[in-house]
């Protein structure tokens, strides 16, 4: 069994309600069921909720740890999660379930998903190319296809992309998480950073990925576990020091140094708050999948919180 697979099938983090609180009746306590990657970054903003440095009375928060491209896939075929990280890609497909929250965000400012080679390929022949991709609903995928929309493309679990791009099974590979601070260790060469290449095409950063929230929740279900889950990033904002040692278990293959630096790119202010021209961005980005023919749904974006 892989790390990844330990991660998550074993993890289970489960935030309490307030000792004040231990008298509510268990009928009375409102559990709300959280998925999200076995990542350094979602570690991060869930911090405050996984080791109750954030409480809610009357909530109990469960957390389970599953892979971006096999969450996109679940929210696609139930509701068992109240909240859910999801690609952006992946939203027009679950938005009649699911609106987004206005926080939790992984926006890239001009930087974002690499294509990565063990040869230097001018852009014109990466659009030939095999490319190894972490999954059909990533907004990696996504953006891949807005760039050139006739590379033939593979799906690869992401942690295996630059060893198979390495072995020379494919040409290129379209990595995503960790990969991007690490590829060069294993010999491999920055074709093209697709969060360069967004910013370049429209003005506007890169969204990659925000959490879901089921919609029969309500709306005051939904606002409370929205500020919970803001308060949380805001916890470990405060206290970086300690939200980079909890995140650290997450960090695969990168030291203290990098994993700041990675938690860094998509754990900021724009996590707290997407601003006006990221959720322009969202929009124009659907937008352009649907309008060229990539997405088969029109997006109808709304946030709650």
């Amino acid at each position: 069994m892989t790390k990844q697979e330990w991660l998550s099938s074993a993890l289970l983090l489960t935030s309490k309600a307030p000792k004040g609180h231990m008298t509510t009746a268990a009928s009375e306590v409102r559990e709300i069921k959280i998925a999200h990657s076995p990542d350094s970054d979602d570690a991060f903003m869930f911090y405050g909720l996984a080791t109750n440095k954030v409480r809610v009375p009357g909530y109990k928060f469960t957390h389970t740890l599953t892979d971006i491209e096999a969450l996109n896939h679940r929210a696609m075929t139930d509701q068992y999660y109240d909240v859910t990280a999801i690609s952006f890609h992946a939203y027009p497909y679950v938005q009649e379930n699911y609106t987004l929250m206005a926080c939790g965000g992984s926006v890239g400012d001009s930087y974002g998903p690499m294509i990565v080679a063990a040869k230097n390929y001018t852009l014109d022949e990466v659009r030939k190319l095999r490319i190894a991709v972490p999954g059909t609903l990533t907004t990696a995928y996504l953006t891949l296809k807005l760039f050139a929309p006739e590379v033939e493309t593979v799906t690869v679990d992401f942690d295996k992309i630059i060893p198979a791009v390495v072995s020379g099974e494919f040409d290129a590979g379209l990595i995503i998480h960790e990969g991007q601070l690490t590829y060069g260790r294993d010999g491999l060469t920055k074709i093209l950073d697709l969060g360069v290449w967004w910013n370049e095409q429209t003005g506007l950063p890169l969204p990659l990925g925000g959490n879901a929230i089921r919609r029969s929740l309500g709306h005051d279900v939904q606002m409370v576990t929205t500020n919970a889950l803001r308060e949380s990033i805001q916890h470990a904002l405060d206290h970086r020091e300690a939200a980079l040692e909890y995140a650290m278990q997450f960090a695969r293959d990168l030291d203290p140094s990098m994993a700041n630096r990675f938690v860094g790119m998509y754990v900021n202010e724009r996590t707290l708050n997407y601003g006006d021209d990221g959720r322009v961005a969202i929009r124009k980005l659907l937008d352009m999948g649907y309008e060229r023919g990539i997405i088969p749904h029109k997006a109808n974006v709304d946030f709650v919180g």
